[in-house]
């Protein structure tokens, strides 16, 4: 199993960018506006369907408020298709000001870890833009 560990530094508090990460049902508003289109919650589910109608299905495994995480994995849908996903983001302090999310996947095939370590590298960069832009308002 492939596990891909990404961390960004974002302008934004720690508590803000766990605000906007723990809104499981406003990714399409707060997280990622842009690349997907909705998202809908039923139960512990989410369904994020992007701009061309495509839908994931996710399983909300976690969301712990006193260490900001967001635990989830990916049960259908994933493009590529995987045999499994289970992902989780941390926030945590970087400085006075700031804050540092840390994204860690776990991928079988080991094969696709070069293709999904590119797409969390520019999701992670589309989710920092997102709260930085959010932040200067």
């Amino acid at each position: 199993m492939a596990s891909i560990r990404h961390e960004v530094v974002i302008d934004a508090s720690p508590e803000y960018t766990w605000d906007v990460l723990r809104d499981v049902g406003a990714v399409h508003e707060r997280l990622l506006p842009g690349r997907i289109a909705g998202t809908r919650i039923e139960g512990d589910q989410r369904f994020l369907t992007f701009p061309d109608g495509h839908v994931i299905r996710e399983l909300i495994v976690a969301i712990d408020d006193d260490a900001r995480r967001l635990a989830y994995s990916v049960v259908e849908g994933a493009r590529p298709s995987v045999e499994h996903h289970h992902a989780s983001f941390e926030v945590r302090p970087e400085g006075d000001r700031m804050s540092r999310l840390i994204w860690i996947t776990d991928i079988l095939p080991h094969a696709l870890a070069a293709e999904i370590r590119v797409r969390i590298e520019r999701g992670a960069a589309e989710m920092k833009q997102a709260i930085q832009a959010a932040v200067r308002g």
